[in-house]
């Protein structure tokens, strides 16, 4: 089976591997962690000679300004290698850290160069995985800085889903969505007061459920069309039907 490294199940979702490529993959060492909910993974000013591949649970990317306020910029789930930018940017520019219990498989960066120069369409792939990263990030710069409440949220609930399909975390409109309504307001830049009303007013239109962890998405054409979504910035491998 591919799955006895987590780089396997990643890279295969793309494309169809070689043998020598499966072996190449199966020779990075992998070092498994396991973090706490709420444990800052790595910091600001950090200098790693590693990146992780998320295995179990949610992370995410933030910054923290002067006064201790905390803006998060990025969620990431199953699949995800949240700071593979590390491998030709020597300096973590912001914080990652653990919304749920974790587990981390962490790949040294000298490996993951090796890799990537005796193969270079399994590097072309891991890039190309930091530019959708990077996709993302102008997407909510963009959510943060010209939606309204309403179509915030929206947004963010259709990437979450779409996501989450994506990763095979999704079902019948169902995904796992382990935040609080702090951790909500700090993603779109609402308060917590205003993120509450906000989700009740999406309930209160039949679009959404959110709690215990998890979001269902009852009306996903309306909800699309509040949040003005496309998801041609995820760039999507194949098209995707957030609630088959």
């Amino acid at each position: 089976m591919l799955a006895d490294h987590p780089l396997l199940s990643k890279l295969a979702r793309a494309m169809v591997l070689s043998e020598d490529e499966i072996i190449a993959i199966r020779a990075v060492p992998v070092q498994s962690a396991q973090v706490k909910a709420d444990q800052i993974i790595s910091r600001e000013g950090d200098k790693p000679s590693r990146s992780f591949l998320l295995s179990e649970g949610v992370t995410c990317t933030s910054k923290v300004v002067a006064g201790g306020k905390r803006q998060i910029m990025a969620l990431h789930i199953l699949g995800d290698v949240p700071d593979m930018h590390t491998l030709h940017l020597k300096l973590l520019d912001s914080d990652i850290w653990a919304i749920t219990d974790c587990q981390l498989d962490y790949m040294p960066h000298a490996d993951l160069r090796r890799l990537n120069l005796a193969h270079p369409r399994l590097g072309e792939d891991l890039w190309r995985a930091t530019l959708v990263d990077g996709s993302i990030h102008r997407e909510w710069v963009v959510n943060v800085g010209q939606r309204e409440a309403p179509s915030r949220m929206a947004h963010l609930f259709c990437e979450i889903m779409v996501r989450s399909k994506q990763a095979g975390l999704a079902q019948d409109g169902t995904c796992p969505f382990p935040v609080t309504q702090a951790d909500l307001s700090e993603m779109t830049g609402l308060s917590p007061v205003h993120v509450n009303r906000t989700l009740q007013a999406l309930r209160g239109q039949g679009l959404i459920s959110f709690g215990q962890g998890r979001l269902t998405i009852h009306d996903w054409d309306g909800l699309v069309e509040l949040g003005d979504f496309r998801d041609d910035y995820l760039h999507l491998p194949e098209p995707v039907d957030p609630m088959a």
